[in-house]
């Protein structure tokens, strides 16, 4: 931490973080990655670093096709806080665009967070209603507050995917909608789908960043916790107490690793009352029997729903 400050310090024009491509090639160089659906498919990993620390602050691997413009595909953490983006599983991801490139119509409207979305159109070959980096929330460290501006033309230039103003406006109005109760947010997601079969895709680490936009809708915090020896009971217990102690309504939990849970807590009542805290699996919400939209694939810390065509009488 202490390097992250002397180098905001000593370069405040620069970014605070840079990819440094380690490695790239074809899917047959990362065998270990579960990619051989993707033989077109271009991969590079990269350290993300930050200038004077010894150790990378993560591990990105992005793919491909041709010249277009990379996608993050899997993100590992190293340093003990969110940053940049949330870490993942990869098989979560090619199941989920597996199953959604069976299933669900060529000319479905696909809604998803950004970086969810890029994913499923590399993967899945679904048009999907975000398709640039957005970039959106920022998760960067506060010590980081004041080199925004570099990092943001930074990712513009590395990433080659910017959005344009009616896509930051559509992804406005989708965050919105998540954060919305659930009959009010459906109607905003049913208007984002344009009069197409529709379906939302979320993800679990969706709470976190959504909770980053819309604060005032949506209080969420997380804690990784251990889980040693397949202990649940002994994580339950340390997660309860956690959640007492910080004053937190509710939780539910993601797990990271065969080591590590990741548990996302809600800061108060009215949290749970939106749309995606309802969509996802907290003991105050029944996403089997949500009506404002409609459970259709769950996998992993992913949750696929259509969206009715009509308004619910209920739910």
């Amino acid at each position: 931490m202490f390097g992250w400050v002397a180098y905001v310090w000593l370069s405040p024009g620069q970014s605070a973080y840079h990819f440094q491509l380690i490695e790239e090639g074809g899917i047959a160089k990362f065998g270990k990655l579960g990619l051989d659906a993707w033989p077109d498919l271009v991969i590079s990993k990269h350290e993300v670093r930050v200038e004077g620390v010894d150790q990378s602050l993560a591990m990105a691997y992005l793919a491909r096709r041709g010249n277009a413009p990379p996608v993050m595909l899997n993100w590992e953490n190293h340093s003990g806080e969110p940053v940049v983006f949330l870490d993942g599983k990869l098989s979560e991801v090619t199941a989920l665009a597996t199953a959604i490139a069976k299933y669900v119509p060529k000319d479905a409207t696909i809604l998803a967070w950004w970086d969810t979305s890029r994913q499923i159109h590399l993967l899945a070959g679904h048009e999907t209603v975000f398709n640039s980096h957005l970039g959106e929330p920022r998760i960067t460290p506060s010590i980081w507050r004041d080199k925004s501006e570099a990092i943001e033309k930074y990712e513009r230039e590395f990433w080659r995917a910017p959005a344009s103003a009616e896509e930051s406006r559509k992804f406005e109005r989708f965050a919105d909608a998540l954060a919305a109760d659930p009959k009010e947010g459906a109607a905003m997601l049913r208007e984002l789908a344009g009069g197409r079969e529709g379906y939302v895709v979320v993800h679990l680490s969706d709470l976190y960043k959504l909770g980053l936009m819309r604060p005032d809708h949506l209080g969420v915090a997380y804690k990784d916790f251990p889980l040693q020896g397949g202990d649940v009971h002994g994580l339950s217990g340390m997660v309860k107490r956690w959640l007492l102690d910080n004053h937190h309504t509710t939780y539910t939990l993601y797990g990271l690793s065969e080591n590590s849970v990741r548990a996302y807590f809600l800061t108060d009542g009215k949290s749970g009352n939106t749309l995606l805290a309802q969509m996802l699996p907290f003991p105050t919400s029944k996403p089997i029997e949500l009506k404002a939209v409609q459970l259709v694939y769950q996998y992993g810390g992913y949750w696929v729903y259509k969206i009715p065509d009509t308004q619910p009488s209920s739910g």
